[in-house]
């Protein structure tokens, strides 16, 4: 019951910030926002943003600052897009994923899709 309820208010967030983002000028408003994790150890942070069905060429990857931002787009594989929907519950179209990384100064070092999730190894500088 209290995982139910959990789950239900990370969604209520979700849609919260979504509805609310502020727009960048000249930028389409993302559709979906895909959740993702973030783990430090001593010399490394790494992002994980899970991205299911995503094409790695179809994602752009953006360090400003102590920011990561993740946008793409997730399309629908041809063989659907005239086919009946009776369930769509997996998001797509453009999507967009702006991580707060803890303070410092960092470089990206390694950037991996593997079974739908997007590792972003970022190496702590001086």
């Amino acid at each position: 019951m209290w995982e139910r309820a959990r789950s239900m208010l990370e969604q209520a967030d979700r849609l919260q910030r979504n509805f609310f983002a502020p727009q960048r000028p000249g930028t389409r408003h993302p559709s979906w926002e895909p959740p993702a994790d973030v783990f430090e150890t001593e010399g490394e942070v790494w992002v994980l943003v899970v991205l299911p069905g995503v094409a790695p060429e179809s994602v752009q990857v953006e360090l400003c600052a102590n920011d990561v931002t993740v946008c793409g787009e997730r399309a629908l594989p041809p063989a659907f897009r005239s086919a009946v929907v009776h369930r769509l519950e997996i998001p797509h179209g453009r999507f967009e994923r702006r991580v707060a990384l803890p303070p410092g100064n960092y470089e990206l070092a390694r950037r991996e899709l593997v079974n739908g999730c997007l590792f972003l190894g970022f190496t702590k500088t001086p």
